[in-house]
């Protein structure tokens, strides 16, 4: 069951990490579409308002260059029904002041600096409102433009729509703000942000750009279908996994069954062997004294004597099937190929083999070798593993006839001296007194339809790799079966 759970914890945490790593890969890659697709946004706005800009520049620059009109017809006065930008256009001559008096000083100002500069200056700036004046000093005539700087916003050939933009865009100066589009804020996520200066050195404003990215903005729809991809895939490799694991149970349960069967045929060979080996011998041992006797009399006993013949005949041949029938099918001897074996595997293995038998007759098996240094036994493998495979059937056997919620089998492996030790003990009935004396002779079982020879079969392995096997009830209930190895010898 711990194996079990292991083995579902691991699929699940491997489907959590490919999902947060394929999260965080789609949520990167959305993010930095975002940001791009902001910076191109803002890059369009800004270079479209520095081409308006730049036009008032060249506005001013073509007033000052042109030759001027000295009567009541000044030509400029026109300019703010061609840009409806411009709201006004004043004129002074050199010798004259500013007409409107209330901008006189600041107008003033502007114009100084702009003949110190060379170039178009600011005055008047008020971008709460959206105004400012720009001022060109000039001879004979200098001029100023009062420009409405909201509606110099090119909004035709905008990037964005400025009431549904998530970008929120602003004009700044001095300390003052004229915002161009509110945007659409986050509580939390992502801030992209961007400032530019226009390309007018008359009228540097900075254009300032925020964008908040939420968490609803992520691709979640993507997000979701990738955990899904990756659910269904390693779903099928854990099938597929499943699927090759109950092959090879199968295979090696198959494998086992087989030596299974070999070696209990083995047995039953050895035992009709020796059961019929001493009246066969009987029988031949009488016909030849027989005959002797008969030799003795002088009477015609000839009959008698071919009878008693063919007797001895008979019996020979009897004894010379079931020899060759013990050497045909006779086990072969389990120490003929000993190695060093990890008694820790052989008994994880065969409790992995077992696994499926356990969750379904709802048996607790515990088995835990991670705690203790391997322990290497001198044995020949298939054996141990016969051994192993006989001792847990036989305590799931007899588990079968305790309540489902009270069934336990324990599995432990240690040292004793110079042997290796495994002990298998479950909390069934236990063994009868009477039984237990029998309990490895050969074709004795407790067990209603039982052969009576894997018992018998497991000590016999046992005795035949230098090892025991014994058994006695445990307490409170239960029996334990104990088989002792003997330990790999140390290297010198």
């Amino acid at each position: 069951m711990k194996q079990w759970m292991r083995t579902q914890g691991g699929w699940w945490l491997a489907w959590l990490a490919l999902t947060a790593a394929g999260a965080v890969w789609l949520a990167r890659a959305e993010l930095e579409q975002i940001h791009q697709d902001f910076e191109t946004d803002v890059r369009i706005a800004h270079r479209l308002m520095s081409q308006q800009m730049v036009q008032y520049d060249a506005v001013l620059a073509t007033l000052a260059l042109l030759e001027p009109s000295t009567g009541a017809d000044q030509p400029e006065q026109r300019l703010p029904s061609v840009y409806s930008s411009i709201l006004r256009v004043q004129r002074r001559d050199r010798d004259e002041p500013w007409a409107d008096s209330a901008q006189a000083g600041a107008l003033a100002a502007a114009e100084a600096r702009s003949r110190s500069q060379q170039r178009p200056e600011l005055a008047m700036l008020d971008l709460a409102h959206g105004r400012y004046a720009l001022v060109i000093g000039a001879t004979p005539f200098s001029y100023a433009l009062d420009i409405d700087l909201a509606g110099s916003v090119p909004w035709r050939d905008w990037p964005m729509d400025p009431q549904r933009s998530p970008v929120r865009l602003s004009l700044q100066r001095d300390g003052q703000q004229l915002m161009l589009q509110p945007g659409v804020p986050a509580a939390n996520g992502w801030r992209f942000g961007l400032t530019k200066a226009l390309a007018s050195p008359s009228q540097p404003f900075d254009l300032v750009a925020e964008r908040q990215v939420g968490w609803g903005e992520l691709p979640w729809r993507r997000i979701a279908g990738w955990a899904a991809a990756v659910a269904v895939l390693l779903a099928g490799l854990w099938a597929a996994q499943r699927q090759r694991v109950a092959r090879r149970r199968a295979e090696e349960l198959l494998r086992l069954g087989q030596v299974a069967r070999l070696n209990a045929l083995g047995e039953l060979s050895a035992g009709l062997a020796h059961e019929l080996n001493q009246p066969l011998t009987a029988v031949l041992a009488n016909a030849q004294a027989a005959r002797r006797l008969l030799d003795d009399e002088p009477p015609d006993l000839a009959t008698a004597r071919d009878a008693m013949g063919q007797a001895v005949e008979q019996a020979r041949r009897a004894a010379g099937v079931v020899g060759r029938l013990r050497r045909v099918i006779e086990r072969p001897e389990a120490g003929g190929d000993a190695k060093p074996l990890v008694l820790q595997e052989v008994v994880r293995s065969a409790m992995h083999l077992l696994a499926p038998e356990f969750a379904k007759h709802t048996i607790n098996a515990q088995f835990d070798a991670t705690a203790q240094a391997p322990v290497r036994v001198q044995a020949e493998a298939v054996a141990l593993e016969q051994i192993v495979h006989n001792l847990l059937m036989n305590a799931l056997q007899a588990l079968e006839l305790v309540p489902a919620a009270e069934r336990r089998l324990v599995v432990s492996v240690g040292r004793n001296g110079q042997e290796g030790v495994l002990t298998v003990t479950d909390n069934g009935r236990g063994i009868a007194p009477e039984a237990l004396p029998r309990l490895f002779e050969p074709f004795f079982s407790t067990r209603e339809g039982g052969l009576g020879l894997g018992l018998s079969l497991s000590e016999t392995l046992a005795g035949g790799m230098g090892g025991s096997l014994s058994a006695a009830n445990a307490s409170p209930r239960g029996a334990r079966f104990t088989l002792l190895l003997p330990l790999v010898a140390p290297s010198p």
